[in-house]
């Protein structure tokens, strides 16, 4: 008997593991917390422990959330049918279910609840929507906020006081994040069957 061959749902939930799993291994986000802190003087962040867990929780969250979205699009925009054809965008039907298999793996990988299954599924629409919406393809400097999302969202929770540089701060995790989920995107995609 063969075994059988791996299917979209397996490159899915494939995905889904590895970027959770990569995302707690790299240690991106108490990385940008603790970095942010001693940049900026910023150490009434962690003084109070389960304030500083859960602010780690919520942009962890955020993270998973961005890096989800930016391998979904890796995904689907270099969807590659057979060995010798090119890198082309996914059929629209296919990427749709890509996206739900990948959300349902998420969720169970994660042990969430149906609730908070849904909760991360709408945030993940939201993040989608607005990153086509903003999508201006220019460069930006090193110094500059990105216009994200993850950007604003995690700059709001971590220091609304200094908006500006919790942004800045936040852009670099962004393009740690980009890296890492691009980097999970190639290895799923190269052990994805042809």
């Amino acid at each position: 008997m063969r075994p059988s061959k791996p299917t979209a749902i397996d490159a899915a939930a494939e995905l889904a593991e590895c970027l959770a799993e990569a995302l707690q291994r790299e240690r991106i986000v108490p990385r940008f917390v603790d970095s942010y802190v001693v940049e900026h003087g910023r150490h009434g962040l962690q003084v109070h422990a389960a304030l500083y867990r859960d602010l780690l929780t919520l942009l962890q969250r955020e993270a998973l959330i961005a890096a989800s979205v930016h391998a979904i699009e890796i995904i689907t925009n270099d969807f590659q049918p057979t060995t010798k054809s090119k890198p082309r965008p996914m059929a629209k039907k296919d990427a749709t279910a890509f996206r739900r298999k990948y959300l349902g793996a998420l969720a169970r990988h994660q042990k969430w609840t149906a609730g908070d299954a849904v909760d991360f599924q709408r945030d993940f629409q939201i993040y989608e929507e607005l990153i086509a919406r903003s999508g201006s393809g220019r460069r930006r400097k090193p110094f500059e906020a990105a216009n994200h999302p993850f950007v604003d969202r995690c700059a709001f929770l971590l220091d609304s006081s200094f908006l500006e540089k919790a942004r800045v701060a936040a852009s670099r995790a962004l393009s740690e994040l980009e890296a890492l989920s691009a980097n999970v995107s190639g290895t799923v995609l190269q052990n994805r069957p042809k």
